[in-house]
């Protein structure tokens, strides 16, 4: 049976990009640079408007899981997608990119395969407009024992925290993962989810969770206060390992009484999409492979800068061949 460096579970999302000025996004009534929820109908007039559509398999920790697994790793992933042309195609895409997507699409039900229309701006930020559909819906049914048994690493996607199953799935899965000897962690995700779950966040983290990686926002929404350092202190209290993303201040780790501070080069983003969800993925890589925790952070740094480099959540280059050239991996 297939044993896993890395098995994710989040929602499955088709990501339709295209590029859209400020003036666009006005027009529209779409919020810049932020993630928003959407019905379906406001959905399908956000997708009709959009020009030079590029479609790609989306999802936070699924853009993670396929990171790590064009770094190498053997990588599943656990998400719904509906038998629908889309699931038809998130699932085959999936597949050829080195993903084991382990859950068939689901022939039965209303909700289609959930998609996200993401606008691109000039100066490379992202306004997202989701329509969750179906993936919102996972629950312990949809994940497979055996398959979080024989994970080494599991990443939970903090979004599917918004429904009652999918925080008993996130719970079942990782106690099944560390009973098989692996470790379990969470994506925060957003400031927003945690405002409306903060309890169950904190007691996931507190007792079931072998790391947390979040950015600035997201870590300080847990303890609903502005000090990020204090945020940083509570949260490392409470978990083996705290990885928090502070934008151009690089990024910080604390594992028990080691703490790294790791800076990022400044870079001019041609599509900031992703990056959040590929620096965990070279994170994630450099933990599954017993790297430091400072080589960790610059390998996720590196992923982080390949990908807002260009439109598309998901890296274009040879990782493997840009982490050697930047003296990363031997």
């Amino acid at each position: 049976m297939t044993q896993y460096d890395l098995v994710g579970i989040g929602n499955a999302v088709v990501d339709v990009i295209a590029q859209a000025d400020d003036s666009f996004l006005d027009l529209m009534g779409i919020e810049k640079g932020i993630m928003q929820l959407v019905e379906k109908d406001r959905g399908e007039v956000l997708y009709a408007a959009m020009q030079s559509r590029v479609q790609t398999p989306g999802g936070s920790v699924a853009n993670t899981i396929a990171g790590a697994g064009a770094l190498g790793l053997k990588t599943g992933f656990i998400g719904r997608v509906h038998d629908d042309a889309l699931g038809r195609f998130y699932a085959q895409a999936m597949q050829d990119d080195g993903v084991d997507f382990v859950n068939d699409p689901v022939p039965e039900g209303d909700l289609p395969t959930s998609r996200s229309m993401i606008f691109v701006s000039p100066d490379g930020e992202r306004s997202m407009n989701t329509y969750l559909g179906i993936s919102s819906d996972l629950s312990s049914d949809d994940v497979p024992a055996d398959t979080a048994s024989r994970a080494r690493l599991m990443f939970l996607e903090g979004y599917l925290f918004d429904k009652d199953k999918g925080k008993a799935a996130f719970l079942e899965a990782a106690r099944t993962c560390r009973e098989g000897g692996g470790k379990a962690g969470i994506a925060i995700s957003d400031p927003f989810c945690v405002d409306r779950h903060r309890a169950d966040f904190l007691s996931l983290i507190g007792n079931d969770m072998d790391y947390v990686i979040g950015n600035e926002a997201e870590i300080r929404s847990l303890f609903e206060t502005d000090d990020t350092e204090a945020a940083l202190a509570k949260t490392a209290a409470m978990c083996p390992l705290v990885v928090c993303t502070r934008s151009g201040d690089g990024v910080t780790a604390i594992r028990g009484d080691e703490r790294v501070d790791v800076p990022v080069a400044p870079i001019t983003p041609v599509d900031a999409t992703g990056a959040g969800d590929q620096f965990a993925a070279g994170f994630l890589y450099g933990l599954a492979t017993g790297r430091d925790l400072e080589t960790c952070a610059r390998i996720g740094n590196l992923c982080a800068g390949e990908v807002i480099r260009h439109i598309g959540p998901r890296p274009e280059t040879d990782m493997g061949a840009l982490l050697r050239q930047s003296g990363l991996l031997g």
